[in-house]
This record gives structure tokens, sequence and C-alpha cells, in this order.
């Protein structure tokens, strides 16, 4: 295993890291453990950005890189969006759309991949998930501030239009494999 998918699996392993401190916050009514999340959180954004970084700097993208890079991303987002809601500084319906379309773009790469393709990343997939993790870390950052929880849910709010404008755009593009499959 190169070291760009040691660190995607690095930010996978960060995953139960970040929910541990969430219950440790919740369960024994600490604040001091919802700082921790924030941390976490900004670790995992920041390998994402250097494990793609290495990949293709150094030609070290591989098909297993194309896989687990985008599922770490995934999962991280998907764990601090679940807190937040139950924190309730995001609404469900936020969660559901993002969760929904992550999803639905694994299925098409699942369906591409039987057909012996994979399907990297587009930018604006990229852009989404950019400013979904911005908006994030400034919720986390401040869990207990209301104006930077405000200001987080509208970057999120922004997260999510890009959300729907990229699954739409990323239907568009594969319909063929999609369409080849039914």
């Amino acid at each position: 295993m190169n070291l760009p998918n040691k660190i995607s699996m690095f930010r996978v392993l960060l995953v139960p890291v970040l929910v541990v401190f969430y219950y440790l916050y919740v369960e024994l009514n600490n604040d001091l453990f919802a700082y921790f999340l924030a941390p976490i959180f900004i670790v995992a954004s920041l390998t994402d950005f250097l494990d793609g970084y290495i990949a293709r700097s150094r030609n070290l993208v591989t098909v297993f890189g194309k896989f687990i890079d985008p599922l770490a991303d995934k999962l991280i987002v998907m764990a601090a969006l679940i807190i937040l809601n139950a924190l309730g500084h995001i609404p469900i319906w936020v969660t559901i759309v993002i969760l929904s379309r992550e999803f639905i773009v694994t299925g098409i790469r699942l369906v591409a991949v039987g057909d012996g393709k994979v399907i990297a990343a587009s930018n604006l997939g990229k852009y989404k998930t950019a400013s979904t993790m911005v908006g994030l870390i400034i919720m986390l950052l401040f869990p207990l501030a209301s104006v930077f929880t405000t200001i987080g849910l509208y970057i999120v709010y922004l997260g999510t239009v890009l959300t729907i404008v990229s699954g739409v755009d990323y239907f568009v593009k594969n319909k063929e494999i999609i369409m080849k499959s039914i």
C-alpha cells in the first residue's frame, strides 16, 4: 500500500475517534470533549488534501486510491453531519440530502466498477466536499458559540446546493453506465 492510500486509511480510522469524542462530550456532559471534535475533523480534512497531492505529484494514483479517498471523505463528513445533527446544529433535511447524494454516487461508481471503469471525483464534487468541510469545521471549532454555528450552517447550505448540482452533473455524465445496467 502506497503512502497516499495509507493516509486515506488513516482518515477512515479517524471516524470512530471522532464518534468516541462526541459520545464522551454528550455522555459525560463535559464541554471539554466538544473541543476535540474540530481538531480531529481538521486533521481528517487536511489528510484529504495531502493524500491527493502526494498521489498526483508522485504519480502514485491507484485504482484503490480512487476508491478509498472518496469513501474516506464520505465517512468523515457523514460522521460530522450526524454528530452536528444530533446536537441540533444542522437540520435533518441537510443531512439526508447530502447522505442521499453520497449513496447514489457510490452506487453509480459500483455499477461502473462492474463494467471495469473507475469514475474519479469531479471538480464540482471537490467543491462540494470543500465547502461542506469548511462549514463543518467552523461549526465544530466553536460548538458552543451560536454565531459561528450560524455562519458554518450557511456554508454547509452552500455545500448542500453544490451537493445537488454535482449529483445531477454526476448522473448526467454517467447516464450511459446507469442505463446500460438497467
